[in-house]
């Protein structure tokens, strides 16, 4: 049965499968972990005036514009 395909598909034969496997393995990691490879943001528990405050502290706004977009919120 063997000497029928040859060396040459014998090797065709093992590299196909080695290729599946892969593939295989590769799906089942990318949709079951968790991290990098998950599409969706983290969720957050700061409000919109939480934000304003930090971009208040770090200097990306100052005063005048802090009050006018809290008192906006």
């Amino acid at each position: 049965m063997w000497h029928e395909m040859g060396w040459g598909g014998m090797w065709f034969g093992w590299l196909i499968s080695i290729i599946a496997l892969v593939l295989i393995f590769w799906v089942i990691v990318r949709f079951s972990v968790s991290g990098p490879y998950r599409r969706q943001p983290p969720a957050s528990n700061e409000t919109p005036v939480d934000i304003l405050k930090k971009r208040y502290a770090k200097g990306e706004i100052n005063k005048e514009q802090f009050e006018q977009m809290k008192k906006d919120l």
